[in-house]
């Protein structure tokens, strides 16, 4: 494993913690910033290191160009992540961000033979599930942010409200609904680590049966935790989100050597 290296454009840590016994890295859902993982590091235990995962095209990149394939994306960030992962690790991936996560822990395997600790995934149905809902990230603006609106009611209306700036995100925004959209699983051999996924009751995106497919994907244990909500439950519940991950970390804390 390699030395960890100074800040790097794609992690955000709000609060570095070098004597961490675990780094906690964070991938966020299509059109989100390492920004929504803020406030974690300061509510999680604190033998962890929280990093969010900041995407080109999003918030403090808004400026580059976004990334528009989940491979791509990986293939970028195989090496910053390599360069982090001086102690153990796991892996947290909300909607897209779990898609990411997953792609990332396949590609590790095959190219340095590492693999997290555990690997926590929220708000999406397991990869080998067709997506059921038809494309929205080419439609033109008008009809892609009321579909957006109505399939997630994830936009904030302060957006909404100011031309400008909903300008300056939307590349970004259509480029991770892509990423989303075209992503096409490839069958391979079950990861070799405990897999916990979350869902919310009223998440109409991704069902129970969605989630719980998840267990396809490991030949360790598999845990799932519905908690109420509907898709952003992170957000909107992240009090009751935050201690349900509290005590899967302190478990996971638990069973380190």
């Amino acid at each position: 494993m390699h030395n960890a290296v100074e800040h790097n454009a794609w992690f955000m840590c709000s609060r570095p913690n070098p004597m961490a016994r675990i780094r906690l890295f964070c991938f966020p859902y299509a059109g989100g910033g390492a920004s929504i993982f803020h406030s974690w590091a300061y509510q999680l235990p604190s033998d962890i290191e929280t990093i969010g995962i900041q995407m080109p095209g999003l918030e403090s990149r808004i400026m580059e160009p976004p990334v528009e394939t989940i491979s791509i994306a990986v293939e970028m960030l195989l090496p910053v992540i390599y360069s982090r992962i001086d102690k153990p690790f796991v892996l947290f991936g909300h909607s897209l961000g779990a898609f990411i996560s997953f792609e990332l822990t396949r590609k590790l395997r095959e190219r340095y033979g590492l693999q997290p600790l555990h690997m926590l995934v929220a708000g999406i149905r397991a990869p080998q599930i067709l997506n059921r809902n038809s494309p929205i990230y080419d439609l033109p603006e008008v009809d892609f942010l009321e579909k957006l609106q109505r399939r997630y009611n994830g936009i904030p209306e302060e957006l909404l409200e100011n031309p400008d700036i909903l300008q300056l995100v939307l590349p970004g925004l259509r480029a991770s609904f892509k990423m989303y959209e075209c992503y096409e699983y490839m069958e391979g051999d079950p990861l070799d680590f405990d897999i916990t996924a979350f869902g919310g009751y009223q998440d109409k995106t991704a069902t129970t049966e969605d989630l719980e497919a998840w267990r396809r994907q490991t030949n360790r244990s598999f845990s799932l935790q519905m908690l109420p909500g509907s898709h952003f439950f992170i957000n909107s519940e992240q009090e009751l989100f935050l201690q349900t991950l509290c005590s899967d970390l302190t478990r996971i804390l638990s069973q380190l050597k």
